[in-house]
């Protein structure tokens, strides 16, 4: 008797894979006619069962299911049908969460509907996963100079200024100072300065998604990704002990230019003396 109940699961198991096998196939067959009659949707709808059905395919069927989304996601966008546009990249990513192509063709429709920090993520990730890839760099370079204000780089290469702020650190650090919050950090360059200093916690806030990205990066080049704790937020949202452990003893920041008061940094450094700064005594 027990030897006749595993032949009948047996032959259960094997009955179920061949249907799935005569689904697969029926499925690949349908996906092809589809893009023969250039009915993305549907095509796109048999890959999506295939894949899921089989995903040992998705090396083989990697660029022809490439090819379907990029041009079913063309006729949503002419449609205006915006959020099932991204529910299929959302698919196509859960699939395939380490393809570039498909990372950058995501970047390019954001782009395109003004979700330019968004799209700069996309690119960034298109770009981390194949540095070689020529278009994920382009376009992350292009949407960076909408993001990344001409100020930034000016910044940076103001020797004296970046000096002085540097002196400054030193001084306060020397004399106590111990604990560093950087307010709107941008690339990181002033808690790197509140580091080598010997500041012994710091602490960098920064709402620009690209910027944090970027600060994440220079601050990983610099080996300091373990001294430095990074938060993508603006600083009036910090609470303590949820994102820093305690009142800091130094706020720093580097946001004083033309557009001090529409950058709400009068308020960010009133918030940071009441809540994140150590009172003096």
């Amino acid at each position: 008797m027990p030897n006749s109940n595993a032949k009948l699961r047996r032959s259960h198991r094997g009955s179920q894979e061949a249907g799935r096998r005569e689904l697969v196939s029926r499925s690949l067959q349908s996906a092809e006619h589809c893009l023969e009659d250039q009915d993305y949707g549907t095509a796109y709808a048999h890959y999506l069962l295939v894949l899921n059905l089989a995903p040992e395919l998705k090396t083989t069927v990697k660029e022809t299911f490439q090819f379907t989304l990029f041009k079913w996601a063309e006729e949503l966008d002419s449609l205006a049908r915006i959020q099932d546009l991204f529910n299929c990249y959302e698919q196509a990513l859960e699939l395939y969460p380490n393809d570039e192509v498909i990372c950058n063709s995501m970047g390019e429709h954001l782009f395109r509907m003004g979700f330019r920090d968004e799209a700069a993520g996309y690119f960034h990730k298109a770009v981390k996963l194949n540095p070689d890839f020529a278009d994920a760099k382009e376009n992350f370079y292009r949407v960076a100079n909408w993001l990344v204000e001409r100020w930034h780089f000016i910044m940076l290469n103001d020797a004296k200024r970046n000096l002085t702020y540097l002196k400054a650190i030193e001084n306060a650090v020397r004399l106590g100072c111990k604990s560093v919050l950087d307010i709107g950090t941008g690339t990181g360059i002033l808690s790197m300065f509140a580091k080598k200093a010997g500041a012994s916690y710091v602490f960098a806030c920064e709402l620009s998604k690209t910027m944090y990205k970027l600060a994440c990066d220079v601050v990983a080049a610099n080996n300091m990704e373990g001294e430095i704790k990074l938060l993508h937020l603006k600083s009036l949202d910090i609470e303590i002990p949820k994102h820093i452990p305690e009142r800091v003893s130094l706020v720093v920041t580097e946001t004083v230019d033309a557009g001090l008061f529409g950058e709400g940094i009068v308020e960010s450094l009133i918030h940071a003396w009441e809540h994140l700064l150590l009172q003096p005594k």
